[in-house]
């Protein structure tokens, strides 16, 4: 039998020193975001300072979607993550355990009817934990080999925790945190777009991002997100599917953008 062969041809290795320009960039997104994360999340400190939590609900989400834009995925921040992001599962007495901090425990007291005396602790301390995070953000290592992972990763959390409503803790944002974490996808992919261009079909990946984060728009109305709750069964089920679907795409950037010694082979 004659005919061109089948298989999949070799792909390039990419090499960790090829990677450090784009680590590079990277580490500038997320600095001068973390700016952005501070300054949001002191006003959103202040307003529970102040005792006006209406001003405190209005300020929570724009501050928490500051930080879910970085990209914090595969172990960005390392101990900071649970300390600003962390979720009561798991922990012995939940959302009352000592260990509960964060924007998800401010959040609980925000939506549960907590007073302002009883938050202003939690939201000092998320604020504080935010300043050290950025401080301490210089001295952090990031491994230039996680890019890769990272850009799979956010979506793919968005789907265990987000999608599936867990992380909610009473706002009702998760399809605005949701809509963030493709925000932060695409900040990852960004300075790997000049290796992976000559080495993947990048066109594709971008159209589902580009339905992705036009599916979770039309969840944002007058200037309120709809609650995953009030999405019907098929709603659901598309919105799973529109994710999943680019979480699957995405896999291959992982797998492309980790460091290897030779070309892979067919």
């Amino acid at each position: 039998m004659t005919g061109a062969a089948g298989g999949v041809p070799g792909i390039r290795p990419i090499t960790r020193n090829d990677l450090y320009p784009a680590l590079r960039a990277y580490r500038a997104y997320v600095s001068h975001g973390l700016g952005t994360l501070e300054e949001s999340t002191n006003e959103l400190r202040d307003a529970v300072r102040s005792g006006d939590l209406d001003a405190a609900r209005a300020a929570w989400l724009p501050a928490h979607l500051a930080y879910e834009r970085l990209g914090a995925a595969y172990g960005t921040f390392g101990d900071f993550a649970d300390k600003i992001d962390g979720r009561p599962a798991g922990l012995p007495k939940g959302v009352h355990d000592a260990d509960f901090t964060g924007f998800h425990r401010v959040e609980y007291g925000l939506w549960h009817g907590e007073s302002a005396e009883s938050l202003r602790a939690p939201a000092g301390r998320l604020a504080a934990d935010v300043k050290s995070l950025r401080d301490d953000f210089p001295r952090e290592q990031i491994d230039p080999g996680d890019l890769g992972l990272r850009a799979h990763e956010i979506l793919e959390n968005t789907l265990q925790f987000e999608l599936t409503g867990k992380a909610d803790q009473g706002s009702g944002t998760m399809l605005a945190t949701a809509a963030a974490n493709v925000d932060g996808t695409r900040a990852v992919l960004r300075p790997l777009r000049p290796l992976l261009k000559d080495r993947m079909d990048l066109a594709e990946i971008d159209t589902w991002l580009g339905r992705t984060a036009q599916l979770l728009r039309t969840r944002h109305r007058h200037g309120a997100w709809t609650p995953l709750d009030r999405l019907s069964t098929a709603e659901r089920e598309r919105m799973n599917g529109t994710v999943g679907e680019l979480v699957e795409r995405l896999s291959s950037v992982a797998t492309i953008a980790a460091v290897r010694t030779r070309p892979s082979t067919p």
